[in-house]
């Protein structure tokens, strides 16, 4: 540090500007949990994973240990189980991580925060703050989030809220293919929960009605009940109806993200260039203070066109409509300015050339 009084007083000012945590919204399938894998590696970092997920809720310290990657996944190995960091947030003999509800599970697309936001706010406000009681920077990867990003952002200026890209053609096709090879239904099934246990706001119908989605004809009576539902309706659901409602629930989440991140990450152009890796790296140290090594991303985009012929069930050559209806509604609705929109074009043109080849 200088001896410069001026220059001290600079340095410090800079300091106390960097965010104190990082909130990484992203998508099922998405590469988010990689992303969230480089942050959580540094030794100045928390990272809890999937804060809203409902499996916190009947989570016990004996479950930890066994939360770990499958030869499914996909997911990076890890040093520790996913859920480690939340043991000071458990008790013995008890289930459920503290101060966690199943409501939180569910994403939220209304304008204002619902009833259940301040037991939210609450939950994450403890976990931050025990964390940097600790001398620790909190890092949190999203799945159920962007829907709700605004309210977060406002209830959550400190931290720097980072929002994961990925070309929804690629996105889908990562858990197509699961409940193809392994009979997992659960990412076919989300955005048709997602969609349906929030219709009610317009622009969530809108979208539904503009990408053409048929929903379970089941009326959602509860959360759980709905769920439910929604998995026994992806199991036999036309493979063209599952895409359109993939890409309405992802135009969702990434007109939410257009008003509320700090910094949005490009998955596709990560693993095809050093220098975005590099400058990603720089754009986390400025804002966070925290240094993440990007530069061992893979080439998601390749891996997708490698994967093109084991698409069964869907015509990806009717899929160009709904890209451009997607993008039609995007650019319709306030929030959204023009290099963002531009960003999204280019996401679509990505998806319309991989869903080319989809049979």
């Amino acid at each position: 540090m200088s001896n410069d009084p001026a220059s001290r007083s600079a340095e410090g000012s800079a300091q106390r500007a960097l965010k104190q945590g990082v909130f990484l919204h992203t998508g099922w399938r998405s590469a988010g949990t990689w992303i969230w894998s480089r942050l959580r590696a540094l030794d100045s970092v928390t990272g809890f994973y999937e804060p809203l997920s409902n499996v916190l809720a009947d989570l016990s310290l004996a479950d930890i240990a066994a939360s770990r990657p499958t030869l499914t996944s996909g997911h990076p190995p890890l040093a520790a189980p996913y859920f480690e960091e939340y043991r000071p947030f458990l008790q013995e003999g008890v289930r459920g991580v503290d101060g966690y509800r199943k409501r939180f599970g569910t994403d939220r697309f209304f304008h204002t925060p619902d009833a259940e936001f301040p037991a939210l706010q609450a939950y994450l406000a403890n976990l931050c703050e025990r964390t940097t009681g600790h001398g620790s920077v909190p890092v949190f990867k999203f799945c159920r989030s962007s829907g709700r990003l605004p309210w977060l952002k406002h209830a959550f200026p400190q931290v720097m809220h980072a929002g994961v890209l990925r070309n929804p053609a690629s996105q889908f096709a990562s858990g197509w293919l699961l409940n193809q090879q392994w009979s997992n239904p659960f990412f076919v099934a989300a955005p048709f929960r997602v969609l349906g246990l929030n219709q009610s706001e317009p622009v969530v119908r809108q979208a539904i009605e503009i990408c053409g989605v048929s929903l379970p004809s089941v009326a959602p009576t509860s959360d759980d009940a709905y769920a439910i539902a929604c998995e026994h309706y992806a199991r036999t659901a036309e493979g063209n109806n599952a895409y359109r409602a993939f890409v309405a629930l992802w135009i969702l989440c990434v007109l939410r993200m257009a008003d509320g991140v700090d910094l949005m990450i490009d998955i596709d152009r990560l693993g095809q260039s050093r220098d975005y890796a590099a400058a990603l790296r720089a754009e986390f140290q400025a804002q966070s203070g925290l240094s993440p090594d990007f530069g061992s991303a893979r080439d998601l985009v390749e891996e997708t066109r490698r994967s093109a012929a084991r698409m069964a069930g869907i015509d990806g050559r009717s899929m160009r409509a709904v890209h451009s209806a997607a993008l039609k509604f995007l650019k319709a609705q306030s929030g959204a300015d023009a290099a963002f929109a531009e960003l999204v074009r280019e996401k679509m043109v990505l998806a319309n050339e991989l869903t080319e080849q989809w049979r």
